[in-house]
């Protein structure tokens, strides 16, 4: 099994369930290029490079091998892309809250997505003169100005942005916090960000195309804080499998790997004992 992080998230992203599911089955959990652990991309970000690079990370940890693939957000367009590219090798999929608004881009789309790269690409900078340390250690300290200072540099967007992230970074185990502000103090994380997004904006109409095959069994969590719209969608993308369930995570919002871990993992390995038994 491997999991497939959100669009500037990493393998820390499934702390709280990559344990649980390691006590049934072999699990992996890898950072794309430029984010975390991983070292920066050797050249220009495209979708296809990207699920090439997933293809590569399969080969060498499970050579010949047969998967349960999970993502997360853009992580579910990446393992769907490979399952339709790989149907053999692929036993199931399940995908945490998958954004699909993104795949009909309109212009406020596309500016929300310019917005998110002009951050990132000042956040470079601000990680590369020390500045995100500081802010980061002020906001998971739990600083009470450090909201109103964050307003006056950044913007009042770029700081609930920022709180956002602590905010949703505390549900994590604690002593994974030090890795977590470590890793986005490094102005790589920021590059790669804004790589991801601007792949979504170029590409981002395109991955609808992707879509794998009916016998591959499929579970779709919608977390709670998804619009009607997205909730049909999100039914309808489980309905494309002939073996498709959809699940809402009620008590949860766009992290549900974060706030309610159990039920991702009860999932997974109800997906994991269905294909074993082949059923």
């Amino acid at each position: 099994m491997l999991f497939e992080a959100g669009i500037a998230a990493s393998s820390l992203s499934w702390a709280l369930v990559q344990p649980e599911i390691a006590k049934f089955t072999r699990v992996c959990a890898y950072d794309r290029a430029g984010l975390a652990w991983s070292d920066v991309a050797s050249g220009p970000r495209t979708f296809e490079r990207i699920v090439d690079e997933l293809s590569m990370v399969l080969e060498r940890v499970a050579p010949g091998g047969r998967y349960v693939l999970v993502g997360h957000s853009f992580g579910s367009f990446v393992i769907r892309a490979y399952a339709s590219r790989h149907p053999d090798d692929v036993l199931g999929l399940v995908l945490v809250d998958p954004p699909t608004e993104w795949l009909t881009m309109t212009p406020q789309l596309v500016r929300m997505l310019r917005g998110g790269r002009h951050l990132s690409r000042i956040g470079a900078v601000l990680a590369h003169i020390g500045v995100v340390r500081a802010c980061l250690a002020l906001l998971s300290g739990g600083a009470p100005a450090a909201p109103r200072g964050f307003v006056k540099v950044f913007g009042p967007t770029a700081a609930r942005t920022l709180e956002r992230l602590v905010g949703e970074v505390r549900k994590l185990p604690p002593e994974i916090h030090p890795t977590i502000q470590a890793l986005w103090c490094q102005p790589k994380c920021f590059r790669a960000m804004a790589d991801h997004l601007g792949v979504l904006e170029r590409e981002g109409v395109s991955l609808s195309a992707f879509i794998p095959p009916r016998e591959i069994p499929v579970v779709v969590i919608s977390s709670g804080s998804q619009p009607p719209d997205q909730i049909a969608a999100h039914r309808m993308l489980a309905e494309r499998s002939a073996d498709g369930r959809h699940v809402i995570a009620a008590r949860s919002a766009h992290w549900v790997q974060f706030d309610e871990p159990a039920l991702v993992v009860t999932l997974i390995r109800e997906l994991v004992e269905r294909v074993a038994s082949g059923r």
